[in-house]
């Protein structure tokens, strides 16, 4: 397989969707997506780090928010004021306000329970934004209600994923580790989890997670032997070992600048596990777990002018299910909608609907759960199998939130669900009457190809974007999916990227970056897609590609190019 070269490109809208509006759904053509696994004692020799306090480091006490989620939550609570009268405007659902009426929590070391928060009532309110579901696949396959955002101005969207590091500060319960995988990790915010660093086809383990270790430990992680950082990791000193905050900080400054109008949020929003607490918590309550999570990775770190108060449409990735288990508290993800004025993600698959009245065009925006693709047997590459028979409890269940309810059922539960998101995905594109298609999932471009090629050519999507691997990739126009353009966006920095950042030794990169997010200019008749590096520059910043006509691209595409000068696969 290839990778399309580009890093920031422009495309029309399709002239396909007049014919996709009358045309059937087509029969589903399922290529069966081919996962690399790493060696299969990988996340066991994780597992033990993650089980170690290195000397002299104190544990946290207990639960009570420190200055960060102080701080974190203070940001939440804040609703953005006016702004300039030629900047537009935006008419958002009716948020909670249930982050304002939260209380502190602490959680006991010893026994591991917990007193959650539970949301407010809101009377006269109707509709699924007014209070959460009864359980947490309630509402899936239903629309968010429409967003319309006022104005002349620019309007921009950005999309970033892969972003949530680990909690060192978090108390763990359910007998469950602590998030510490190095020295210093205990510390309040996020720490990027190294992870294996392989070439480019995958074939030649360049440095493997416990040697990785090394390189973030001061001086000496005291559970390794080997103290050496090898260069053969490539290891950049001040960006891997702050990635998250680094892209975070990029992200606040381009927000300061361009405004953006919310945010595509492509899942793994917390690693190494998601929500460390067993699934089952009421949907009307937020687990201090959770809150913790949530208060020190996400409410503490994407703040500030431009980005404070806008919504986060968010999708889950196979870490936040577990990322080897499936019993943690993804559902905690799906209630935390009704307890943020801005993060959104009422089901695993969803709907948005995006009004810009004074530009005259509109998009849909379908959010899809593609995590199937990591559920395989049970002994099947149990590092990366969230249906794992060696890491998952033997009575795992997660039937009271709509999830699987075993290990024996775990795979065949992920499987029909994918269906399922696939279904409703072929009944609802025929049926958009917006200018713009839009799919944001977890799994990276490539994963089942000729559905979506299926989906671009006959339902006229225009866009699918994506994650899972931890780089920054534009397949502009791509041949393998017939056309469509489909992005990358995994370089969040909440675990290590794929090849080192270090830009003079790009042997084993995919795309234009290994840190950063995208920024997307929208209007009636074109998307920019512009990607942008975790220290701010925009890639290749000269070499935009725009298309305005796409009939044209689908015939010509392999005479796309920049001068980029990319190494591509």
């Amino acid at each position: 397989n290839s990778l399309p070269l580009g890093s920031s490109m422009a495309f029309s809208m399709s002239s396909l969707r007049r014919t996709a509006l009358l045309a059937a759904s087509a029969s589903l053509a399922v290529a069966v997506a081919s996962l690399v696994g790493s060696l299969s004692t990988d996340l066991a020799a994780d597992d033990e780090c993650l089980s170690a306090v290195p000397e002299g480091q104190e544990q946290q006490p207990d639960c009570t928010l420190n200055a960060l989620q102080k701080r974190g939550v203070q940001l939440a609570a804040a609703r953005l004021t006016a702004e300039p009268a030629d900047a537009g405007t935006a008419t958002l659902p009716n948020a909670s306000e249930a982050i304002d009426n939260q209380t502190e929590h602490t959680a006991s070391a010893e026994t591991g329970h917990e007193a959650a928060a539970q949301s407010p009532t809101h009377s006269g309110c109707e509709g699924i934004q007014c209070k959460p579901p009864a359980t947490a696949l309630g509402y899936k396959g239903m629309a968010w209600p429409t967003m319309s955002f006022a104005g002349k101005k620019e309007m921009h969207i950005f999309a970033v994923g892969d972003w949530g590091g680990l909690d060192g500060s978090v108390v763990p319960i359910e007998g469950r580790k602590k998030l510490v995988v190095y020295n210093g990790g205990a510390k309040p915010g996020p720490s990027v989890f190294p992870r294996n660093r392989w070439n480019k086809q995958t074939t030649v383990l360049l440095c493997h997670h416990f040697v990785f270790l090394q390189c973030y430990c001061d001086p000496v992680c005291p559970t390794v032997t080997n103290p050496k950082c090898l260069p053969g990791c490539g290891y950049v000193k001040g960006v891997d070992d702050q990635a998250q905050l680094l892209v975070a900080n990029a992200m606040k400054a381009r927000a300061a600048k361009m405004n953006p109008d919310y945010i595509l949020n492509v899942g793994d929003n917390f690693y190494w596990g998601g929500i460390e607490k067993n699934c089952g918590t009421p949907m009307n309550e937020l687990s201090p777990t959770a809150k913790h999570q949530f208060d020190n990775i996400f409410e503490g770190v994407y703040n500030g002018p431009g980005l404070s108060g806008k919504p986060w449409l968010s999708v889950l990735g196979n870490h936040d299910w577990g990322g080897r288990v499936f019993n943690n508290g993804w559902d905690q993800q799906i209630a935390y909608t009704w307890k943020s004025n801005r993060w959104i993600m009422p089901a695993p698959y969803w709907s948005q609907h995006v009004e810009y009245p004074d530009l005259g065009f509109s998009v849909d925006i379908y959010m899809i759960d593609s995590n199937a693709m990591d559920a395989m047997d049970g002994p099947e590459s149990p590092s990366h199998n969230i249906c794992s028979s060696q890491f998952n409890p033997a009575n795992a269940d997660c039937s009271m939130a709509d999830g699987p309810p075993s290990l024996g059922t775990c795979k065949s539960w992920f499987w029909s669900f994918w269906a399922e998101n696939q279904a409703w995905l072929e009944s609802q594109l025929p049926k958009s009457l917006a200018d713009w298609q839009i799919v944001v999932t977890h799994f990276p471009c490539g994963h089942q190809k000729n559905w979506y090629k299926t989906l671009h050519q006959e339902h006229g999507l225009d866009l699918l974007v994506t994650g899972h691997r931890h780089d920054q990739e534009l397949w502009a126009a791509s041949e393998e999916l017939g056309g469509l353009t489909c992005f990358v966006t995994g370089g969040g920095g909440g675990i290590s990227s794929e090849a080192t950042p270090n830009p003079a030794d790009k042997q084993d990169w995919y795309g234009e970056g290994q840190y950063g997010f995208y920024d997307l200019t929208i209007s009636k008749t074109e998307i920019l897609i512009q990607s942008i590096n975790y220290d701010g520059n925009l890639v290749c910043p000269n070499h935009v590609i725009q298309i305005t006509d796409h009939r044209k691209i689908q015939q010509n595409n392999k005479q796309i190019t920049t001068n980029c000068d990319l190494e591509h696969a």
